[in-house]
């Protein structure tokens, strides 16, 4: 069969020997591919109805697994990053995050939890640290055979979720023999290589199949210090400052007073900036956290007669994970009698922005472990009737260690009373700093249960064959929790994030899905889901689908339907929770210490800055989000149409557009969000507030999860692939994807945010795959292209840019390289060069970090070596 992907419109580069039209984008290679098309019925994703066509009525992108192996990477997740389905990127791991070691996919870039992500057709199992969607790490890179990418919304088949597509990773099934693989990549920068080694075995007889096997995938942390941007300086005003205590509001800060008196500034990463006594941060951090994936897994088959055979999955990954961020933050309060007063008789006490650097840094190690257990059946009832029935469990579970935190009354006191000097923070005796000092613990669960019935049937024949039916039930539990220690949970450490939630729910559901050929080379498909949620209710979700193939080369096909997410058990659950975070905002800014002009001027005389800080001058304060009981789940409605089209024996063909609207979104109101709100006098969204202190500068956000606003988005998948066959000097195959994003419209209340083009949001992704193969040498070839991305050139009346206003952010084209060699004792050798011209992305700031993490790597050029022997 034939394996076809979407992908947008748009001309860029050359594709060799003939393709015109490119773009420069990546992805990986496929396979060479029959040009007989197998009339085997076969069950695909977007569908559970088993066909033989070769282009069904909805996209459906296969990256299989040569061309998971011509990418060179090492994780399921990277793969998945570089797609051109992940229009604005993807989460990787990265220290200072409540889910640092975790990685997901965001399809269409309208969330991660609007992707539904697949193992086998099953919902693969959700992280505790994210109370949702699924951990890519965990996933062992050795055990996929394929990965089916369905860029179309699929509630109606799959439930909730399914809004921006669905991902199903296929594992390996059949397997003969045994394979050793080991390799090893060392990017250009200072750590962060990358490790890889499976084994497999398998065995296949005529009463089934045996596949076993063990896997280990690593990524070392980079630190801060040895990245791109890394030699500026940080300049956190968490140091050591302090500022007055207000004379006319106590226990309120009042004015600035810059760095603490009697203190020289000089400890090691500490620095005068003007009058402040600032951290920097960048010399001890590492924004990249380490991880390391160890896997076993197992699949077995059976046929206990012509009609029946059982099946069996088991799997066990452990993903570890390590993070540094810098020592602890926070804000002291001493009083006037305390001998760490700053200014002694002036009848006042003060706030002191301190960094508890004598402490150590913010060490925090992750485990995240999975155990995945299935048992089912197929039972071939007769010619026109099959049906799958099984049971499943996953038990994901997360244990966290954060080191060198601090119990913010313990701290207060020993300043208070002077035993904890701030004038000489590393000359405190030891047991001083240990008082104070607290290791941070965060246990996490989520267990799924789910049983699972399916049959297809045939029914009638038609004029353009035979009408089918898939229907099935399944039923799943959910038990969740994530559990921090009772310090933190009490919200006195300082310097962490996040807080416990706990909840349980059940989940039932009903689909059925109607083939109906009604002529030849025509036919439609019905499909309708109900999902019934015990915690807050259920959703219907009904699709139509059509395909027309007017010619045997040309298929045209389209859907239409509706689908929902489910709000996660987190978003109901969490409990407040706190983190310091950074915004901008106009009389903060000058209560730090800055000038107007460096605030970004306020000629209205309204509070709200005119233009853009004339450098870095985010405020970072205590900031707290919550869960909400009386979430209830969103809604999307989606059509496409495209096209697939063979043009040329040697050329396929096929173009995609979507459009996707989501109403009453489930979303964390963002901090920045409800600063401007305050700053402009709209009221703010139930259960949120922005505190203020005497002086204007903010003390304390709160925000919380609710249903509110909507999201529209449209797009273009185009997709090229050609096959050449050059006799003698061998065979090139070659891919083209392109994607662009023509729309993408955010409303949060009356406010309208055109996102598409600014910075974190490019139009367009692209990739170039190439192949050329002759006897026992192979060579790849891929370009990977990133849209150029620019900022309004003035600023917006709302929403958080990354970067100023004006911002442009250059296009991004890296290119990979590779050569194997079948060596003839059966072995395979790879030399490869991932991005072999050591391209670095521009340093625009993006939630906090010093450019996209989502969307680009500061690897630089990584070589890497590979080497597999079968037997």
């Amino acid at each position: 069969m034939k394996h076809r992907c979407s992908k947008p419109a748009v001309r860029l580069a050359v594709l060799p020997l003939g393709i015109a039209a490119a773009l420069v984008p990546f992805a990986s290679l496929a396979q060479s591919q029959p040009d007989v098309r197998s009339l085997d019925r076969i069950e695909v994703t977007g569908s559970r109805i088993k066909r033989a066509d070769v282009e069904g009525a909805v996209p459906v992108t296969v990256i299989d697994r040569a061309a998971i192996d011509a990418s060179g990477h090492v994780s399921v997740a990277d793969v998945l990053r570089d797609t051109t389905f992940a229009s604005f990127g993807n989460f990787s791991p990265r220290s200072g995050s409540s889910a640092q070691g975790v990685s997901d996919v965001n399809l269409r870039g309208i969330g991660s939890d609007r992707t539904l992500v697949l193992v086998d057709g099953r919902r693969a199992p959700y992280a505790p640290s994210l109370g949702s969607n699924a951990d890519l790490n965990t996933i062992p890179m050795a055990a996929v055979e394929r990965i089916e990418v369905l860029s179309d919304g699929a509630s109606a088949l799959y439930g909730s979720d399914a809004i921006g597509g669905v991902v199903n990773i296929i594992l390996r099934k059949d397997f003969d023999g045994a394979e050793l693989r080991i390799g090893r990549g060392s990017p250009d920068v200072a750590s962060g290589d990358t490790e890889e080694g499976s084994i497999l075995f398998g065995t296949s007889g005529e009463r089934g199949n045996l596949m076993f096997g063990a896997s280990y995938n690593a990524r070392g942390i980079v630190f801060t210090r040895d990245q791109l941007g890394g030699g500026t300086r940080g300049s956190s005003p968490y140091g050591n400052n302090f500022y007055f205590e207000s004379a006319t509001s106590p226990g309120e800060e009042g004015d600035a007073g810059g760095a603490l008196p009697g203190y020289a500034c000089k400890d090691p990463n500490f620095w005068m900036n003007g009058r402040n006594c600032v951290y920097d941060y960048n010399a001890v951090a590492a924004n990249e956290a380490s991880i390391k994936n160890k896997a076993l897994f197992a699949r077995g088959t059976l046929q206990v007669n012509d009609a029946v055979s059982l099946y069996s999955t088991a799997s066990y990954s452990h993903a570890s994970s390590f993070g540094r961020y810098a020592p602890t933050p926070g804000v002291l309060y001493v009083a006037e009698d305390s001998p760490n007063d700053p200014v002694p008789g002036d009848g006042l006490g003060a706030f002191i922005y301190h960094r508890y650097a004598a402490a150590g840094n913010r060490d925090n190690y992750i485990d995240n472990t999975v155990l995945d257990l299935g048992v089912g059946m197929d039972w071939q009832v007769n010619d026109r009737l099959s049906i799958d029935a099984g049971v499943r469990r996953s038990d994901a579970r997360l244990r966290d260690q954060g080191r060198g935190y601090i119990v913010t009354a313990l701290a207060e006191a020993a300043a208070a009373d002077g035993r904890y000097n701030l004038r000489d923070p590393f000359g405190n005796p030891d047991e001083v700093i240990k008082g104070f000092t607290t290791t941070t613990s965060r246990e996490g669960k989520f267990v799924i249960d789910e049983l699972y019935a399916n049959a297809s049937l045939d029914l009638f024949d038609m004029a353009g064959g035979r009408s089918a039916v898939a229907f099935g039930l399944e039923s799943r539990s959910e038990d969740y929790a994530d559990t921090y220690d009772s310090l933190s949970e009490a919200g006195a450490v300082a310097g962490s994030s996040g807080n416990s939630a706990a909840g349980s729910r059940r989940v039932q559901a009903a689909f059925a899905e109607w083939l109906l050929p009604v002529m030849e080379g025509f036919d439609f498909t019905l499909a309708a889901r109900y999902d019934r949620y015990s915690d807050y209710g259920g959703d219907l979700s009904p699709k139509l689908s059509l395909r027309w193939q007017p010619l045997p080369n040309l298929t045209l096909r389209g859907s239409a339907g509706k689908g929902f997410r489910a709000p996660n058990l987190n978003s109901i659950h969490a409990k407040r929770s706190f983190s310091a975070e950074h915004v901008q905002d106009y009389r903060s800014c000058l209560a730090v210490g800055y000038s107007s002009a460096e605030c970004g001027g306020d000629a209205n005389n309204d509070g709200i800055a005119d233009g853009p800080v004339s450098k870095d001058v985010s405020y970072q304060v205590d900031t707290w989000s919550s869960g909400n009981p009386a979430l209830g789940s969103e809604h999307s409605r989606q059509y496409s149409l495209g096209l697939a089209w063979d043009p040329l024996d040697w050329l396929n063909l096929t173009l995609d557009y979507y459009h996707i609207r989501i109403d009453d979104r489930i979303r964390l109101i963002e901090y920045q969000e409800l600063v401007e709100f305050d700053n402009h006098g709209l009221p703010l969204p139930a259960g949120t507030s922005v505190e203020r202190r005497a002086n204007g500068s903010i003390r304390e956000i709160n925000t919380a999860y609710a249903n509110e606003g909507d999201l529209s988005t449209r797009g273009l998948d185009l997709n090229l692939r050609g096959r050449f066959d050059g006799g003698g000097w061998g065979r090139l195959e070659s891919w083209l994807q392109v994607a662009r994003v023509l729309e993408f419209k955010v409303t949060d209340g009356a406010t309208v945010k055109d996102r598409l083009g600014w910075a974190a949001a490019p139009e367009m992704r692209g990739s170039l795959r190439n192949i050329w193969s002759h006897g026992d040498w192979s060579v790849n070839w891929n370009v990977n292209y990133i849209g150029d991305q620019r900022n309004p050139g003035v600023k917006p009346t709302f929403g958080f840019l990354a970067g100023d206003p004006g911002t442009h952010v250059g296009s991004y084209v890296t290119h990979d390289l590779a050569l194997t060699y079948k060596a003839p004792w059966n072995a395979g050798i790879t030399l490869g060069a991932n991005n072999v011209g050591n391209r670095y992305p521009q340093l625009v700031e993006t939630d906090g970090r010093p450019w996209n993490f989502n969307l680009y790597n500061a690897y630089g050029r990584i070589l890497y070596l590979r080497y597999t022997q079968k037997f």
